[in-house]
C-alpha cells in the first residue's frame, strides 16, 4: 500500500516565537505541532502525519483524501 502524500502548511507565528503546523488534511484542530526552526516543525509535522495513519489504521477508519492544491492567503 502506498502511503498518500498530505499536504504541511508551515507559518512563523510572531506570538508564539515558533514555526506552526498546519495539517489541512487532518482539520479537526488548527495547529498540530511547531518547531524552533522551519526544519525541526517540518520533522514534526512529518512524525505527526506518520502517527495520525497509524491511528486511522488502528481504529479501522478510512483516510482523509490528501488535499491536491491549497488556497494561500495572506496576511496584511
Amino acid at each position: 500500500m502506498t502511503t498518500p502524500q498530505y499536504s504541511m502548511v508551515i507559518v512563523w507565528s510572531e506570538e508564539d516565537g515558533a514555526y506552526l503546523v498546519h495539517l489541512p488534511d487532518f482539520d479537526f484542530q488548527k495547529f498540530h505541532t511547531h518547531g524552533e526552526t522551519y526544519g525541526e516543525a517540518a520533522a514534526k509535522g512529518q512524525e505527526v502525519i506518520e502517527s495520525l495513519i497509524g491511528w486511522y489504521q488502528e481504529e479501522g477508519k478510512p483516510l482523509p483524501s490528501p488535499t491536491r492544491s491549497v488556497a494561500l492567503e495572506v496576511a496584511a
